[in-house]
C-alpha cells in the first residue's frame, strides 16, 4: 500500500506541471488576434469599392480567424464597408437609446448568459446584427469579456468586441429590461 501511494504521489506532482503549464492559444493559434483589447474601436471608413460580398474571407494571414477580427497593433480587419453598407441601415436607430453603460478599453463586460438574438451582460441587453450571426458561433455566452465601441459607419450599431477571440461582431442595444 506504501509503495502505490508513492507511486500515486510521484505521479501526481509530476504531471501538475504539465498540466498548468499548458495554454490554449487564442483562435487562429497566434498572438496577432485575441487576449489584447484595442485601445480604440475603428475609424470611419470611406470604400472606394461597393459593400463586401456575403462570402469575404476575413482571414487576411494564415491562422487568423475567418471572422472580422482586431490585430494586437489595433488593425480592425473586416470594418471597411463604410456608412452606405445597406446591410446595416435601420429604420429606427436608436430605437431602445443608446447604451448608458462605459464603452471602449477601460470598460471590460462579462456576458452573463443568452444568445445571439439577446444576450445580457451588466444588466444591459443586445442583439447580434443578422447580418454577423456566423461570426459569434464560439462565443461563450455565459463567461466571455466583450468590450462595446461605437461604430463610426453604420448609425444604431455598437461593435462587440470578444478579447479571448479577438473578433466582433455589430450589436444593437436593447435597454436594460
Amino acid at each position: 500500500m506504501k509503495n502505490f501511494l508513492a507511486v500515486l504521489t510521484v505521479s501526481l506532482l509530476t504531471s501538475l506541471p504539465a498540466a498548468y503549464g499548458q495554454r490554449s492559444e487564442p483562435k487562429g493559434g497566434n498572438k496577432e488576434v485575441g487576449g489584447t483589447i484595442p485601445s480604440h474601436g475603428p475609424k470611419a471608413t470611406h470604400p472606394s469599392k461597393a459593400p463586401a460580398e456575403a462570402n469575404k474571407s476575413f482571414a487576411d494571414k494564415p491562422g487568423h480567424p475567418e471572422a472580422p477580427h482586431v490585430h494586437s497593433n489595433g488593425q480592425w480587419v473586416g470594418h471597411d464597408t463604410g456608412k452606405n453598407d445597406a446591410r446595416f441601415q435601420l429604420d429606427h436607430p436608436w430605437e431602445h437609446g443608446h447604451f448608458p453603460g462605459g464603452i471602449g478599453k477601460g470598460h471590460v463586460w462579462r456576458l452573463a448568459g443568452g444568445g445571439p438574438s439577446r444576450f445580457w451582460l451588466g444588466g444591459f441587453y443586445f442583439s447580434v446584427s443578422p447580418v454577423d450571426l456566423g461570426f459569434c458561433g464560439d462565443w461563450l455566452w455565459d463567461s466571455d469579456q466583450l468590450v462595446i465601441y461605437g461604430d463610426p459607419d453604420h448609425v444604431g450599431w455598437y461593435l462587440a468586441y470578444n478579447v479571448r477571440l479577438g473578433t466582433y461582431v455589430h450589436v444593437m442595444y436593447l435597454g436594460n429590461n
